[in-house]
Formats: structure tokens, C-alpha cells, sequence
């Protein structure tokens, strides 16, 4: 290992360093931590309240599942710190809204066809209980990319549609297009996840009578709040943006000439349903009066947390809390999907800066959902779909930037950032040489991090991704499950969907909503039992 006190042209001498390190590390830590009580009285305490956890068995009136989009535990961890640097603090003891989840778990996130999967085949798992292929939604693996006849018949519902036949409201917040891979798989089936609008799909497809994400988001499941963006899936071709009225990119793109915003206002007769597309009329929304709500914000993924117009359009946490507030009329409860879309975006692009605020911004979005709402009816899960080569690495000190560069050099006498990618658009060879980044800002929002092997765009990666769970029956998520299991935890906790056990206090097997078996096995068993009555009977008269 090389140090920068070491190989610096501008470095003070090295024994001049060696004398000032031990005043240096005493800057960085409180007196109270150089004393051993202190950390044996902090974990007496988080001891004390876990042996004080009582199980909460209720059954779930709401669900919310916030994700993270590519959020894995390298962005969890560097977030946790970021968040504490914005507020001025060293950020490594900072205790963030997810951290205060009581049941932690692991899900395994390969698809069926991948050992790392996409942002389709991990929602098609957490939201509908089946893994699936890649960029696939909505569909089994029996379904092929890409090719329309075989998603018929091996579709799949979601926790959504389970949450709305017993009743419940529903609704989706999303930082990307409402019809980006995680909020889509809620309502729609697909054998592509880019068939956004009618113009993304091949002729093949229409043939086949396939329809486009953005018609089945107003037909398969009456959704009660929208939020996100994607305005331009939603109107018939040359219709002009009314944020962008000169940007023909921001124009409509369906090819059929639909306009499927004026459609869902007109399904909604009877109804109070509100369409906004900016901040002005989204304030002027009143949730104690409204019953349907469509806020499309962009043409389409939403702008990054750290560019975003206050002025124009709301944050996630002011989106979420909208959300909420309708929702929660429903006396029998809501389902609500919150999804930190452009958390992967910012790492498919290599920029740790915007990944971090995004992330940042998620954790303030989930502190408001469980402000509003009470722990002992509401399930709150917090987790990710899957995670991404970014590696935090080089015995940075206390404190010092996330988004800054390690005090070690690598062997080839030159700085590297403490965060980096296995691969992406950063990786930059001169020569055989790296970069010299000495005078490069790394904590500026457009800096692109180092990456091992060069790609156009960061890819995902395949490692395990945090569950955490509040509420009732949350320690069904605590262990190492595969990524499907969390649709049926859900399920199973808000007695949606096939397995009512919960509700009913029964230890009846579930009926399989595929496989109709187990209904078969019940018939059996229930005419076995009336026979053995019937004999019964026989014998006592």
C-alpha cells in the first residue's frame, strides 16, 4: 500500500506525518468513543431493545414497499454516510429511516434464465411471487423475450391486483416513466419490457394482438394514484409537450392515435380524478377530496433529485405523502409501491454523486411514509431489486467525503476515489496509464467515477439485496429467502391474495393460483371428512 503523506510531490516529510497521524486520529474521534464503556453501554442498549421486541401479528391493513432501484448494500452503506456529510456530520454513525426496521433480511436476486438479473425480472419476483426471465414483466418464464405469443397464458398477477380485489386502494410513486420496468410489472404483462408505447412494439407483436405497457396502465387494474413520469407514452404522435413544446423528443409517440390521459379522465365519471403535470396544480390537489389521481411530471424518467426545480416539480417525499393521503380513506386499507427509480440510472451512468442524493432523497421519502402512517397496521418494506459493481474501498478516514479520494495511492503512484466501479463509461486508460485525478473535484454531481473494464453503460450485479420490514408480521422477511418469496410474505400478511390463512386463523394449505391442485386436494379431503361423518352417523342410529 502506497500513501499519499508518501508519494506526493507537495507531502510533508514522512517522519513530519508520522508525528502529526496521532493528532489527526484524534480529531476524528469524540473522547466518548476512546472510552470502552461507551460502546458497551450503546449495545446494552440496542440489546435491551431487542429482548424487548414483541411480535406484531396483526394482520397488514396497508402495505408499502419501497424500492431502491439498484440500490445494493455498497450504495445503502455510502448513502447512510452521505447523509450524515449533508448534515455536517461525519455520516458513519448516521442512523437512517431503513435502519430503524426491525427484521432484516437477504433476497437472492439471479432470474431464471441470468445470473443477474434486470430491473423486469426482479419485480416480475418481489411483486408477483414467480421468477421469470430477463425484461420480462408480468409473465412466467415460460414466456420468451420479445415474442408476443408466448405471454399468453403464462401470465402472472400482483401483490397490486391482490390488494385491490380484497378491497384496498392502490397506487404507484416512481422517480422514473410510470411505465419503467418496477412500477409497470405492478399492472401490466409483457414479454418486453421496452414495448413503452404502441410505437415501441415490432409489427410481430401487434399481430399477435399484444398490447403496449402504457394502454394496460389505464385498462388491467383501476389504479387510484399515478405519480411518476412518461406523459409522452400516453398521446398520439406530433401531440406537443405542454413543459417542452419545442422539443420534439418530448413529443407524443403513440401511433395509434390515442390519447390515453383523456381516456382515463373519461373512465372516471362519477369520480373526483385529477391530472396534473406540474407542481402548481399537483399543491392544489386535495387529498380529502380527490379519488383518483394521475401526476406525470416528465416526457419521461423524472429529473435527478440534485436538478430538480422545487418550483416545478414535487420531491419523492412530497409525491409519497400525496400518495398516502389518498389513499389511506380506504377504511380497508391501501397498497402503495414507492420506487427510487433513478438510483440505478445514476450508476448505469457511472455518477456515485447523483446515485448517493438519489438514495438520500428515498430514505427521507420512506421517514415520511412511516410518519404517516401507524406500525401496528401497516407492513413497510424497504428493500432493492438488485445491486450494481460499485466498490467501497481504500481505508478512507473518519469523516472523510464519501465521495472523495482514499488517502492510499494504488502501485502505479496515483489517486483513486474511494468509491469505483468493477466496470462502466469511467474506465480511461492513456497510455497504460490511469488518470491522474489529483486535481479533479470527485465530489462534483458530473464527476464519472474509475472503472475497472470499459462499458458504455455500468451493468448490475448479482450479490444479495437487503430486505427490511416494519410492521405486522414483518419477521416473516428476517433470513436469506429467494426474491419471489416476498409477494407471498406479503400476501400472506395482509390475507391478500391466494394464501388467507392469516386472516382466517386456519392451517390449511393455500390454494396454488396456478397449479388448482390444491383445490383438488381440499374437495378430496373435505368429501373424505363427510363420508367418515355420514358413517358415523350410520352407526349411531
Amino acid at each position: 500500500m502506497y500513501s499519499v503523506f508518501d508519494h506526493s510531490p507537495a507531502a510533508l516529510p514522512l517522519h513530519v506525518v508520522r508525528l502529526l497521524l496521532p493528532l489527526f486520529y484524534a480529531c476524528l474521534s469524540t473522547v466518548e468513543e476512546e472510552n470502552p464503556e461507551f460502546w458497551r453501554s450503546k449495545a446494552r442498549q440496542t440489546l435491551q431493545s431487542v429482548l424487548d421486541r414483541k411480535l406484531n401479528t396483526n394482520v397488514a391493513k396497508n402495505i408499502m414497499l419501497f424500492l431502491g432501484d439498484g440500490m445494493g448494500l455498497t450504495t445503502y452503506t455510502a448513502a447512510r454516510i452521505l447523509k450524515g456529510q449533508l448534515q455536517n456530520q461525519p455520516g458513519e454513525e448516521t442512523v437512517m429511516a431503513m435502519d430503524t426496521f426491525p427484521h432484516v433480511g437477504l433476497a437472492k436476486t439471479y432470474s431464471v434464465d441470468f445470473q443477474i438479473p434486470d430491473s423486469a425480472a426482479t419485480a416480475t419476483a418481489y411483486l408477483c411471487g414467480v421468477k421469470t426471465n430477463l425484461n420480462t414483466i408480468g409473465v412466467s418464464a415460460a414466456a420468451r423475450n420479445g415474442v408476443c405469443r408466448t405471454q399468453k397464458g403464462n401470465e402472472v398477477t400482483s401483490i397490486m391486483k391482490w390488494a385491490k380485489d380484497a378491497g384496498k386502494s392502490v397506487g404507484i410513486v416512481t422517480t422514473t416513466r410510470v411505465q419503467h420496468a418496477t412500477p409497470a410489472t405492478t399492472y401490466a404483462h409483457s414479454a418486453s419490457r421496452k414495448w413503452y408505447s404502441d410505437a415501441d412494439m415490432p409489427a410481430a407483436a401487434k399481430e399477435d394482438n399484444c398490447t403496449d405497457i402504457a394502454s394496460q396502465l389505464i385498462r388491467n387494474i383501476d389504479i387510484d394514484v399515478i405519480i411518476g413520469g412518461g406523459r409522452k407514452y400516453m398521446t398520439p404522435r406530433y401531440t406537443k409537450d405542454p413543459e417542452y413544446p419545442w422539443d420534439l423528443s418530448s413529443w407524443g409517440r403513440r401511433r395509434d392515435g390515442r390519447n390515453l390521459i383523456q381516456e382515463w379522465q373519461s373512465m372516471k365519471t362519477g369520480k373526483v380524478a385529477h391530472y396534473v403535470w406540474n407542481k402548481t396544480d399537483f399543491d392544489a390537489v386535495d387529498p380529502e377530496a380527490t379519488d383518483y389521481l394521475m401526476a406525470l411530471f416528465e416526457p419521461g424518467d423524472l429529473r435527478y433529485e440534485v436538478d430538480r426545480d422545487p418550483s416545478k416539480d414535487p420531491s419523492i417525499v412530497e409525491t409519497t405523502e400525496k400518495a398516502i393521503r389518498i389513499l389511506q380513506k380506504n377504511p380497508k386499507g391501501f397498497f402503495l409501491l414507492v420506487e427510487g427509480g433513478r438510483i440505478d440510472q445514476a450508476h448505469h451512468a457511472g455518477r456515485a454523486y447523483m446515485a448517493l442524493h438519489e438514495a438520500v432523497a428515498f430514505d427521507d421519502a420512506v421517514a415520511k411514509g412511516l410518519e404517516l402512517t401507524r406500525e401496528e397496521e401497516t407492513l413497510t418494506i424497504a428493500t432493492a431489486d438488485h445491486s450494481h459493481p460499485i466498490t467501497f474501498n481504500g481505508f478512507p478516514f473518519r469523516g472523510q467525503s464519501i465521495l472523495g479520494k482514499s488517502p492510499l495511492w494504488g502501485t502505479d503512484f496515483l489517486p483513486y476515489t474511494t468509491l469505483m466501479y468493477g466496470n462502466g463509461p469511467g474506465h480511461k486508460i492513456i497510455d497504460g496509464k490511469r488518470p491522474d485525478i489529483r486535481n479533479v473535484t470527485t465530489k462534483d454531481k458530473d464527476y464519472v467515477q474509475l472503472s475497472a473494464a470499459p462499458a458504455k453503460s455500468t451493468t448490475h450485479s448479482g450479490e444479495d439485496v437487503a430486505v427490511l420490514a416494519r410492521g405486522p408480521m414483518a419477521h416473516l422477511f428476517s433470513g436469506v429467502h429467494e426474491q419471489n418469496y416476498i409477494a407471498h410474505a406479503m400476501g400472506y400478511a395482509a390475507c391478500v391474495g391466494a394464501d388467507q390463512r392469516h386472516c382466517q386463523g386456519e392451517a390449511s394449505p393455500p390454494v396454488d393460483p396456478i397449479n388448482r391442485s390444491g383445490a383438488v386436494q381440499v374437495s378430496a379431503a373435505l368429501f373424505s371428512s363427510l363420508i367418515s361423518l355420514l358413517l358415523a352417523l350410520t352407526v349411531l342410529m
